[in-house]
């Protein structure tokens, strides 16, 4: 009897260690479906990376998120006083930092001082990443959606260039200039432009002939969905905030029939782990 006992506790850990190992990132895999705007399996990005219970913006998020297989890690990006890249959202350190101050009056030594910071105070014990640091943990395990927040166009892309992960990495921005520059500095830039109307999904299209566009939960029609697939553009929408809660209090199959109804088929979201357990159950990724 002792030794069944045994060999039920050494096979479900087994199984469990199997189900660890098949739940990381596989990059190949994504890159395929992300080239794919056809597939009916919908990809999961995390926005700041895991952060929930964790730390937003941080290489411990992004550690989280390849472990559980998400496909995406969303991050921000901004600039120092002194030119370095760092990840950080707010134009200030003091919401996710045990410092103060705005990031570009800082320097990059004066910012390191500091700890990152989860809300109600919890502390880590790392320091804000920069973009780099961040590249190098990512490299060849994910794909990574570059929301920019500083105008350092070139910058960015030197330091992709220098890791040779141009295929990693897409760029998010509303701002079309902002996306013109990046298509003039590297022709072979994937871009996922910001549209707030079909005319606006349209435009962005004709313009940059994007793998993947952003849309608002407020015209995901069936016009905008029809126009995008049409045009081999991925569909990004966003679940943040109220449809992430609905996520958390269980009526999450709800908010996914809802939002993929028309073709969407990227979801970012503050709680990747339930999103991608709920998207699985139903057959929608892997």
């Amino acid at each position: 009897m002792k030794n069944i006992k045994y060999l039920i506790l050494f096979v479900s850990v087994f199984v469990a260690s199997c189900a660890s190992l098949k739940s990381k990132t596989d990059l190949n895999e994504v890159l395929g479906e992300f080239n794919s705007p056809n597939s009916n399996t919908v990809l999961v990005a995390a926005h700041r990376g895991a952060h929930m219970g964790n730390f937003e913006n941080s290489i411990a998020s992004a550690k989280q998120a390849i472990k559980l297989g998400v496909d995406i890690i969303e991050i921000d990006v901004k600039t120092t006083k002194d030119g370095h890249l760092i990840l950080m959202h707010d134009s200030s350190i003091d919401r996710t930092t045990t410092g103060n101050g705005k990031v570009e009056e800082l320097t990059l030594a004066e910012i390191r001082k500091y700890k990152l910071k989860a809300p109600y105070g919890r502390i880590s014990e790392e320091t804000v990443p920069t973009f780099e640091e961040f590249l190098k943990v990512t490299k060849g395990k994910i794909m990574i959606d570059v929301d920019m927040k500083t105008d350092n166009v070139k910058g960015i892309l030197k330091e992709v260039h220098a890791l040779g992960i141009e295929k990693e990495v897409f760029y998010f921005d509303n701002d079309y200039d902002q996306l013109d520059l990046i298509m003039e500095l590297d022709k072979s830039a994937q871009l996922m432009p910001r549209a707030y109307s079909l005319q606006m999904a349209d435009s962005a299209v004709v313009k940059f002939a994007p793998p993947v566009v952003h849309i608002d939960s407020k015209f995901n029609t069936k016009a905008v969905g029809d126009l995008l697939k049409k045009n081999n553009s991925r569909i990004w929408i966003n679940t943040l905030g109220e449809k992430d809660a609905l996520i958390r209090y269980g009526k999450g199959e709800g908010v996914i029939q809802e939002l993929i109804k028309h073709g969407v088929n990227i979801i970012q979201t503050d709680e990747p782990e339930m999103l991608l357990e709920l998207l699985r159950n139903k057959g929608l990724h892997q």
